[in-house]
């Protein structure tokens, strides 16, 4: 997130796999996970559903309940929200893009905004859209110049998507200097310490 050369290269190669692996298995957003608090698992998955998580089984629910109240309101934007979190925890990255889109063509303004922008360029990342990412987390700090999880999230993509180390180094060494105590600050620390 060293004899010298069989180390380096050693650790490096453990690094960037750490690295890699935790940007892709883990979203660095406000709550651990995207904005929204997590749901409680249900007891056991529909009949008949294939094997999958079970906090996904409640958000596939809530996504057919949110779709038809947008039916009737397709203004709702705390509905078009939580319509991209779900679509976020079901890993239908395209489909979250565009309810978050929606949701911010809305109110632009939101005290949310940095947050779903954050969420939607975690999902541009997942669709391979690096630059629409990091678009994002940019446009996250802008609207607040402290927002941890676009900045980690900015850092993953220079250091595992873009291959560009001191711009990844630039934006964790930020966090670090922001925060050095959050949990985005020790996350950075360990990532500088692996470049």
């Amino acid at each position: 997130m060293e004899n010298r050369n069989i180390l380096i290269g050693l650790g490096t190669g453990l690094v960037a796999g750490f690295l890699l692996g935790y940007g892709a298995g883990v979203y660095f957003t406000t709550s651990g996970g995207h904005t929204h608090p997590p749901q409680p698992p249900p007891a056991a998955a529909p009949a008949g559903m294939p094997p999958m998580a079970m906090g996904q089984v409640d958000a596939f629910a809530r996504i057919a309940a949110t779709k038809a109240a947008l039916e009737k309101n397709p203004k709702d934007f705390d509905a078009l929200v939580l319509l991209g979190n779900d679509y976020f925890d079901t890993h239908q990255p395209q489909l979250s893009v565009d309810a978050y889109a929606k949701a911010l063509a809305l109110d632009p303004t939101n005290p949310k905004a940095a947050d779903i922008l954050t969420d939607q360029g975690v999902m541009y990342r997942e669709l391979k859209a690096y630059d629409k990412a990091l678009a994002n987390f940019k446009a996250a700090t802008k609207i607040n110049p402290q927002h941890l999880p676009s900045m980690l999230n900015m850092g993953i993509v220079y250091a595992t998507n873009l291959n560009d180390k001191p711009a990844a180094r630039k934006v964790w060494s930020r966090i670090v200097e922001i925060a050095p105590e959050s949990t985005q600050g020790q996350q950075a620390k360990q990532f500088l310490a692996g470049i």
